[in-house]
């Protein structure tokens, strides 16, 4: 197989793996309604969560996850062969390959070929590539997830802290700690990459963070003390 094709068919089987809209989906096969006209019209699982509860909250939350890790562990090993171009990083081709693939799952989920190219932020797709891809940085993230979004309850919150975390920590790591990390030079720019997408994709969360106004889970706030009720 010619390898531009090769290539052209693992961007775009891994963007409409990520294009799938399984939240959109669920609320029409389980509950007859479109998601996207509940909540905050968002078809992720922050709004599932919301609008469908936390059970298929978080089987909306697993899929999307599962986006990112289909893409890169399965789609971009479906065509081996010799890479298009002249591959200058110091990954493996593969791993090249891997990458292309995953970044092509989350723009599916945040343009979805399926609602009008109007899809999620692409957090959770983000992370099952990058759960592939970097697992340590990405078990650091989702720590500190747990911890912004126990503490404060606000889901939008947490995804845009954990995405910054995940560059960070790896500097950190290579940087001061002295971790050995395959390719970091290309890895930190890529990862910087897709936490400034994920910012992007929260531009809205943001202003109502900033404002008060975000939606707040008041009962993921474990980590404070609530108000009894008179």
């Amino acid at each position: 197989m010619d390898p531009i094709v090769r290539l052209l068919l693992i961007i775009i089987l891994s963007y409409l793996a990520g294009s799938l809209p399984t939240a959109v989906i669920i609320s029409k096969l389980f509950f007859g309604f479109d998601i996207r006209e509940r909540g905050s019209g968002n078809m992720g699982s922050t709004n599932a969560f919301r609008v469908l509860g936390v059970k298929w909250g978080i089987v909306v939350q697993i899929v999307d996850i599962l986006k990112g890790v289909l893409a890169v562990v399965v789609i971009s090993h479906l065509f081996t062969g010799a890479m298009p171009f002249v591959n200058r990083t110091p990954f493996e081709d593969i791993t090249v390959l891997r990458l292309i693939a995953g970044v092509s799952a989350v723009l599916g989920h945040i343009f979805s070929a399926f609602v009008q190219f109007r899809g999620g932020k692409g957090i959770n797709t983000a992370t099952g590539m990058l759960i592939a891809i970097a697992p340590v940085d990405v078990g650091i993230a989702f720590t500190l997830f747990l911890l912004v979004v126990f503490s404060s309850g606000y889901i939008s919150l947490g995804s845009i802290v954990a995405a910054i975390t995940i560059p960070t920590a790896m500097c950190i790591r290579y940087n001061i700690l002295h971790v050995d990390i395959a390719g970091y030079h290309t890895m930190i720019f890529f990862c910087i990459g897709i936490a400034l997408l994920v910012i992007y994709t929260h531009r809205a969360n943001i202003g109502r963070l900033m404002s008060g106004n975000e939606n707040r889970f008041a009962k993921l706030q474990i980590f404070v003390k609530q108000k009894p009720k008179i």
